[in-house]
Parts: C-alpha cells; structure tokens; sequence
C-alpha cells in the first residue's frame, strides 16, 4: 500500500511540475504515471552511486553539485520516456527541485503528524 501511495504523490508531483513549467512538456496524465515511476527507479538505483563518485566534488561545491545530478537524471529520464521532452539542462533542474518540494508537501500531509 506505501508503494501505491509513493507512485501516487510522485504522479501528482510530476504532473503538477510539468503543468507549471513552460520548458517541460508532458504528453498525457499516463506519461506522467511513467515518469513518476522510471524517475523513482532511477533515484532508487543510480542516484546512491552517483553521489558516492562524485563526494569530493560535493563537498568543495557545499553539496551544490547535487542538483547537477539530479538535473542530469531527470534528462536521462527525458531520453527515456517518449512524451516526456526537457527543453534544456537549466528546465531539468528546475523541474527536480520543485518535484522534490512537491513530494515534500504531499508527504508532509499525508503522514500523520507526531504532535504531543
């Protein structure tokens, strides 16, 4: 059931982000199911691994060179989904951080809050 809700919130993310931004364009809501999903698959796996070649160079930018990364898998994921088309580097990293702060949003209200 958390996977469906984790496919779910990314969908709505992704869809949110594509609706927002002039230089990303998403064919359909499915593409964005798509996305959401190729996206979550290529965070899961090639994001750890990046992140541990590139730790130097992470820590001399103050953890800036990771939105490179993250702009770099979302063109992957660009090159991957057909419907899904980034117009250039800069859009691709804008897209994963307002992704991220959607996510962040959406997570945020669906788990319930530890209050006392």
């Amino acid at each position: 059931m958390a996977i469906l809700l984790a496919i779910l919130i990314n969908t709505i993310a992704v869809w949110v982000t594509g609706f927002i931004l002039p230089g990303i364009q998403m064919h359909s809501f499915t593409t964005s199911i798509v996305v959401a999903i190729i996206l979550g698959i290529v965070n899961a796996i090639l994001r750890p691994i990046i992140f541990i070649l590139t730790l130097p160079i992470n820590i001399l930018t103050l953890g800036l060179f990771s939105f490179v990364i993250m702009g770099l898998l979302v063109y992957l994921v660009s090159a991957i989904v057909p419907g899904f088309t980034v117009d250039n580097f800069g859009w691709a990293i804008l897209f994963a951080m307002i992704v991220a702060l959607i996510n962040w949003f959406l997570w945020s209200l669906a788990s319930p809050s530890r209050r006392i």
